[in-house]
This record gives structure tokens, sequence and C-alpha cells, in this order.
């Protein structure tokens, strides 16, 4: 059978990314889900973190702790989805930035964070980011990945 490792690793790194946004939403720490769960802090931050696969029983568990259905630990409700499609994947096109695992983590906090704030704001730091880019393309250094 036919396991393409990348496919796999963005999905641990989803569903970990997904369990991270949902515990921080319900405003509950690892700690919270511990005592709850009876999983260990630094094996639910292994799995937050992608770094440790979990058993579908351990998902319900942490479903469970935040009283989510199962479902929803793979579901986006505002209906986007951070899975590309397997033809994307497959071809390479979701290889430039953001397609390493410490790359798409940062890529999420950025994700979360963004969604938090103001309009106004998110306009404020997309001015400051295009700034910076010019600035650094007027001084001569090279240019900065895509």
């Amino acid at each position: 059978m036919f396991v393409d490792t990348k496919l796999q690793e963005r999905s641990v790194m989803i569903i970990g990314d997904r369990l991270r946004a949902l515990r921080e939403e319900k405003k509950l720490s690892q700690g919270d889900i511990e005592k709850r769960t009876g999983l260990l802090r630094c094996y639910i931050s292994r799995v937050e973190n992608g770094h440790t696969v979990p058993a579908v029983e351990t998902l319900e568990k942490l479903g469970r702790a935040m009283e989510t259905p199962l479902y929803q630990l793979f579901y986006e409700p505002d209906g986007t989805s951070e899975t590309p499609s397997l033809a994307e994947q497959r071809t390479g096109k979701d290889s430039g930035w953001g397609s390493t695992r410490k790359e798409a983590r940062l890529l999420g906090q950025f994700r979360r964070l963004l969604s938090r704030i103001r309009e106004d704001d998110r306009e404020l730091l997309l001015l400051m980011a295009q700034r910076m880019i010019r600035t650094h393309k007027t001084k001569g250094r090279p240019a900065l990945p895509a």
C-alpha cells in the first residue's frame, strides 16, 4: 500500500493545530486537559505540535474533555479547510513557504492571532509588511523568499 509521508505529516500537524485551537477557544490549559483525560501534559503537547500521532480512542478522550464531538476535530466550522487537495500535495504545488512543519505551525499561529484583531489593525500590519519588503528591495538585499 502506498503511503504518502508528507500527506501523513500534514494530517498530523492539522489535527494538532485543530486540537490546540479548540482548547484555546474553550480557554482550557493543557493541564486542564490532563486532569480531564488522564493523559500527560507532555503527551498533549506532543500531539498539538505534531510529534505524536494520537489513536482514535485518544482523540475521543480529547474531544470529550473539550466537550466537542469527534468530527469537529477534523472540521472547520467556517467552511474553510487547511487541508490542501491530494492532487496539490502529490504534484508539489504545496512546496512553498509554510510547507515545513515549523513554518506551518507559525502560519497557523498568525492565522489564529490575526482572526482576533480588528480589521484596521490587520490593514496596518499589511502596510508595514509591504513597506518592509520595499525597504528590503531598495537597500540592494537579495529578494525575500516567496
